[in-house]
């Protein structure tokens, strides 16, 4: 048996409503301006608190809006429904191979978090609990789950791989395409109960299945009780890890007091001159005030492999130790690998953010050990690209 089912009852998007998954964002205000662009977007009803008319109310509050927005794309057609399906998933780009996947349910008793906990979906970095709330009552008031997690399967990956390239190849024309913010074509494909429906299920469940985006989605689903969540399950071949930086709004302390403070705690500081770039693994490097600096934080031997990561290391002594803060700090905010280090200093050099943190990226060797081991990698480590599409396929719960 796999852990790998059809949706039940799928809402497959007739174009039009595709839009980048809610986290995907550093600033609330983006999200605001591309529902007014397009106001069937789906963002405007996993973030109903952040469309324009809606602005000023809180989550909660904005609940009954999204109900309203999501039954009326479905009686304007902007959906159609499909029972029993799974969906085929191509992304394309210009220079980058194409990367595969399959929209899918999976069994929520299968997450696991820990070592001595069984399964085969291994969730493995910290979350925000008031994000997974939210993603709960969301899928309570309006019965369906919007956006789905990422899963990568580890086991037979280069089987799934050949077989989701041969068939899109064979499938015709898609149900629907959508063009996302990086000009990547995302191409979609229904496919109903029978022999192939079944080699993909099971090839897609044949192995350990890595939460590599989605894990306050997943913890929502188990979180609400659900027996299955949403699912697209991908392939090693078909994503890459890019960096994930952290700003920090306001500074608790003086520029220089944190440079003290580092340097007393073990870290090599040394100031640059040029701007703060992506760094190598091993070194971070920050910018504030006009200033680079290129830093070397101190590593503890006492402590697992996976708490001395970069990430980690950020989240301990940067953030934690030397500026006083928890990583759930509404001053930190986490920036993935869509906004480059320009953008990053951009916004410190306009007065928006009084630091930026740059961190090498977690490599795909470091993220498969850790998940093997069943340890959790920091908040907001690992960014993949490319993200699978919210609004193309929705669940109804039963």
């Amino acid at each position: 048996m796999t852990v790998v089912h059809p949706i039940s009852r799928a809402w497959v998007t007739t174009g039009g409503t595709g839009a980048q998954n809610y986290d995907e964002f550093a600033d609330d205000a983006e999200i605001t301006s591309i529902i007014a662009d397009n106001p069937h977007s789906s963002l405007a009803v996993e973030m109903p608190h952040l469309a324009p008319e809606s602005l000023g109310k809180t989550f909660a509050a904005s609940l009954p809006d999204a109900v309203a927005r999501l039954a009326l794309e479905r009686a304007e057609g902007l959906y159609t429904p499909a029972d029993e399906v799974v969906v085929l998933y191509r992304i394309t780009a210009a220079g980058e191979p194409p990367a595969y996947g399959l929209w899918c349910l999976v069994d929520t008793d299968q997450i696991s978090t820990s070592a001595d906990e069984p399964g085969l979906v291994i969730r493995n970095e910290d979350v925000f609990l008031e994000k997974v709330r939210e993603r709960v009552a969301l899928a309570e008031a309006v019965g369906t789950l919007l956006s789905p997690v990422l899963l990568l399967q580890t086991g037979k990956g280069e089987q799934l791989h050949a077989a989701l390239a041969a068939a899109t190849d064979a499938a015709g024309a898609p149900a629907a395409t959508d063009v996302d913010q990086t000009g990547r074509t995302h191409a979609i494909w229904l496919l109903g109960p029978g022999p192939q429906q079944d080699e993909l299920t099971a090839l897609a469940g044949g192995g350990e299945l890595v939460v590599a985006d989605g894990n306050h989605r997943s913890l929502a689903a188990q979180t609400a009780g659900l027996p299955r969540f949403l699912a697209v399950v991908t392939t090693p071949a078909s994503v890459a890890i890019q960096p994930y930086n952290r700003l920090v709004s306001e500074l608790p302390l003086p520029l220089d007091e944190l440079l003290a403070r580092l340097r007393e705690a073990g870290a090599t500081v040394t100031e640059v001159p040029r701007p703060a770039r992506t760094p190598g693994k091993g070194t971070i490097e920050l910018y504030s005030a006009g200033r680079s600096f290129a830093v070397g934080l101190p590593v503890n031997t006492n402590l697992a492999d996976v708490d001395n990561l970069d990430h980690a290391l950020v989240e301990r002594v940067l953030l934690r130790d030397a500026l006083g803060l928890d990583p759930g700090d509404k001053r930190i905010n986490y920036v993935g690998g869509d906004y480059p280090a320009e953008w990053l200093r951009g916004e410190v050099e306009a007065g928006r953010s009084e630091l930026a943190v740059l961190i090498a990226p977690v490599t795909v060797d470091d993220f498969v050990r850790v998940n093997l081991e069943r340890q959790k990698l920091p908040r907001k480590s690992t960014w993949f690209t490319p993200k699978a599409r919210g609004g193309l396929v929705l669940s109804q719960l039963d």
